[in-house]
């Protein structure tokens, strides 16, 4: 903890650029800037259910650029993780645990990413609902958990058809699949070695993606509302 603590106060410059690098980088959301340029300077948040995300713009634009958009969402956000995590792994001491502080920046400057889709500062702070990019977040900073969530993800996806239900699904399993692997592979397995985790580490990674999640869920308020009421609409087999 001693050591954690004095991370903090030695790279206070780095977690700030870290923060608002990925925030910045969030901020740049395809689906309104994709959906300006192919159709006609059109805004996709008046668009269909208004949300500037994929879904939205595959049901009210069209396949290419719901394409462009879900690749260039997962772009964004796995460079912020890169970035995140470069700028802790500079101010890190012999006396501390590299991937653990590696892995923090990256939950940081992700994190923010996400925060950045939602809330766009190049958009008057009117984003999407960050499923996208909290894909890539788990995608970049951890591929167990990523795999995890994208099966439950499509499990549910395959039975419902329903988008908004499978991303909150995936939502719900991302803090549990990451205290799962943090704890019972990454630090009981590791007690007693030379590189072991700490706890710190295993509670550190799950507030965060507990952070992700419920950011994830609220933004998905009307969605549970439609689920509540049957009205949510299906991804038909054409789409």
């Amino acid at each position: 903890m001693d050591n954690f603590f004095n991370f903090i106060s030695h790279g206070w410059l780095q977690i700030i650029a870290a923060a608002v690098i990925g925030y910045l980088l969030g901020s740049i959301n395809f689906a309104i800037i994709i959906t300006n340029i192919v159709n006609k300077k059109k805004d996709i948040r008046e668009m269909g259910s208004g949300n500037a995300g994929f879904t939205n713009v595959l049901r009210s634009v069209g396949k290419g650029p719901a394409i462009f958009t879900i690749v260039f969402d997962f772009l964004k956000a796995v460079i912020a993780v890169i970035i995140g995590g470069f700028l802790f792994s500079a101010i890190m001491g012999d006396s501390v645990h590299s991937p653990e502080l590696v892995c923090c920046g990256k939950y940081l400057a992700g994190l923010c990413c996400i925060l950045g889709h939602m809330f766009p500062v190049y958009f008057g702070f009117r984003g999407g609902k960050g499923v996208v990019t909290a894909s890539a977040l788990m995608a970049a900073s951890e591929w167990r958990v990523f795999l995890a969530v994208l099966i439950t993800f499509l499990a549910v996806f395959i039975i419902t058809k329903i988008i908004s239900l499978s991303s909150l699904a995936g939502a719900v399993c991302y803090p549990i699949a990451t205290f799962i692997f943090t704890f019972f592979v990454d630090y009981r397995q590791t007690l007693g070695s030379e590189t072991a985790y700490s706890l710190n580490y295993v509670i550190i990674s799950t507030l965060f993606t507990l952070l992700i999640s419920l950011c994830v869920i609220v933004k998905h308020k009307e969605n549970i509302k439609r689920l509540m009421n049957g009205t949510e609409k299906k991804i038909t087999a054409k789409k």
